[in-house]
């Protein structure tokens, strides 16, 4: 799926101005707006400024068939939006010395056999889908139809993975965007090999708990909770309703809607101490002349709405579907979520859409 291209698709509007936010308890109910035009099984979605919730909403049940609705309290799975939380966890590595700024790909992986192509490579040509990696070679579907059987550490499959694609020529471009999920596996490798940690127990140090992101873990999320969707069919939470999880870098965090906002706020909150105001910065720039991509966000230029760039992504797992929307300048972020991917991602596209319509243009 090319989420860049839906994403700059949903900000493209030609918007001007800028206007007050209203008051999210006087404003429609547009979950159930965009639940109605989309069939999804159910939506959810937030506007954040710095320090308040502006809105939020949830529409429609936690499974398809059955009258449990759910909650503004439920826990999503956000998919590839988890890369943008592992590309800002190295970096604060990176602010605590435990990582050397601008590491190359030979110093995150000492003693490793890396292909010469890629050695002096750097963990943002990672985070910016620029190392020439591609899934298939490493984790294509040969390895998705085994890796759950797989009873290692996920650090030791993480080390092994990152190993099989350093160590070949890689078969893309280096130095051309190619979004592949094998990028943000290498990545979180690095975490761990630079902490001694599994990326998720690094994940839970360095972020969920400094942030207050308490309902933050991984995988499909545990009742009681919605249900991810395949083929429209509810899929019980288990490892079958999520990829495997040594993927886990590049895409299986579940979190509140109101926890993913507390990362989004720290984001507008330039870091809010918890980055540095500099890494922020370098994550929030407006993109340089054919960039599209940088630390685990989409980059869109300039937009009327946004008062300036907006980070965009969107995450699936293919039974989930999560958007998030950032301008920075605007100080505003939008966050969808819902649980199904099909229907889902038109319902939280829909909702987004709304909400940036609602809260960001000019009245």
């Amino acid at each position: 799926m090319d989420r860049r291209t839906v994403l700059k698709a949903l900000t493209a509007a030609s918007l001007t101005g800028l206007a007050p936010v209203r008051a999210w308890a006087a404003a429609p109910d547009y979950a159930a707006e965009a639940l109605a035009a989309s069939g999804a099984p159910a939506v959810a979605g937030a506007v954040f400024s710095g320090d308040a919730v502006l809105w939020q909403g949830v529409a429609g049940v936690r499974r398809a068939g059955s009258e449990d609705k759910a909650l503004i309290g439920d826990k999503w799975h956000i998919g590839s939006n988890t890369k943008a939380m592992t590309a800002a966890v190295f970096q604060r590595l990176v602010e605590q010395g435990i990582v050397k700024a601008g590491a190359t790909l030979a110093e995150l992986f000492p003693g490793m056999a890396i292909d010469p192509a890629l050695a002096g490579l750097s963990a943002d040509d990672l985070s910016g889908h620029r190392a020439g990696l591609q899934d298939a070679p490493v984790i294509g579907r040969p390895w998705l139809m085994t890796a759950r059987d797989d009873k290692r550490p996920l650090n030791v499959q993480r080390a092994d993975l990152a190993a099989l694609a350093l160590g070949a020529p890689p078969p893309g471009a280096v130095g051309a965007f190619a979004y592949a999920n094998i990028n943000f596996i290498v990545l979180g490798a690095a975490i761990e090999a630079a902490t001694g940690k599994t990326w998720e127990a690094a994940m839970q140090a360095e972020m969920f708990a400094p942030l207050g992101m308490a309902s933050a873990g991984f995988g499909a999320p545990p009742d009681p909770a919605p249900w991810g969707h395949m083929g429209g069919q509810p899929m019980e939470p288990g490892p079958y309703a999520d990829n495997p999880a040594a993927l886990g870098p590049a895409g299986t965090v579940h979190v509140s809607l109101a926890d993913y906002g507390k990362w989004l706020q720290a984001i507008l909150n330039k870091g809010a101490g918890w980055l540095d105001a500099a890494s922020v910065a370098a994550m929030t720039a407006p993109p340089a002349e054919g960039e599209v991509y940088r630390r685990g966000w989409g980059l869109i230029p300039t937009r009327p709405w946004a008062g300036g760039p907006v980070l965009a992504h969107e995450g699936s797992n293919t039974m989930w579907h999560a958007t998030a929307l950032i301008a920075p300048v605007r100080g505003i972020a939008i966050a969808t979520m819902s649980n199904d991917e099909t229907s889902g991602a038109k319902a939280c596209q829909h909702l987004a859409q709304m909400l940036r319509d609602e809260f960001a243009a000019p009245k």
